[in-house]
């Protein structure tokens, strides 16, 4: 995740970066990240954590502004924008962590076990939040996670990797309707696929 990020050089190999048009000019496609903890700044509220990108780069201003407090509204946390995290369960800091994240309108969106810390309730309700923000955008997401039924539920496309040295040992597509619905985790198509996907993952484990 973080050579994707561009945060750690490969060791071998070459990364390659999407990229975007800016007028005549080719740029990096813009890469918003979301960890598993929150990593807010706990003295400033929702709203300044979530311009804190565009405060960054030194382009704050009313528009910068209005663009954060849409993302805020996206997450479902209109209402919270002056308050601090911790005043917020765990959730809420996670939905402004993503708000923080998509901000920048970015090209790829990444997510390293976001949910992982959460009660079950709150992170069946975020992954139905992650779902309807992706049908909205259709922002390349790539989501870590050592849930079989939440990789289902999420995705159109599983990689299943080996333990160190890191390799991918399976490639599944998810053909399942879209958009997703809770009723979806019952259905003997999910099922099928999610005992697809616990071989391969046993398999990767035995590697």
């Amino acid at each position: 995740m973080r050579i994707i990020a561009g945060l750690t050089e490969p060791s071998e190999g070459e990364r390659l970066v999407s990229v975007t048009a800016d007028g005549d000019r080719m740029a990096p496609g813009r890469v918003g990240f979301v960890f598993q903890d929150p990593t807010l700044m706990p003295w400033a509220t929702v709203a300044d954590n979530v311009v804190l990108p565009f405060r960054l780069a030194g382009r704050i201003g009313a528009a910068r502004r209005e663009r954060a407090a849409a993302e805020i509204r996206a997450v479902g946390l209109a209402g919270f924008e002056r308050a601090y995290p911790r005043q917020l369960s765990g959730g809420m800091r996670m939905r402004v962590s993503i708000a923080r994240a998509l901000v920048t309108d970015p090209d790829l969106l990444l997510l390293d076990e976001p949910f992982a810390a959460l009660d079950e309730i709150t992170r069946m309700a975020l992954n139905d939040d992650l779902l309807r923000l992706w049908e909205g955008r259709r922002t390349t997401v790539v989501f870590v996670t050592h849930s079989v039924f939440e990789s289902v539920y999420l995705s159109t496309r599983i990689a299943v990797m080996r333990g160190r040295p890191g390799r991918i040992s399976a490639e599944l597509r998810v053909e399942l309707p879209q958009p997703r619905h809770r009723a979806l985790r019952t259905s003997a198509d999910y099922a099928a696929i999610c005992a697809m996907v616990s071989k391969e993952l046993a398999r990767a484990m035995a590697a």
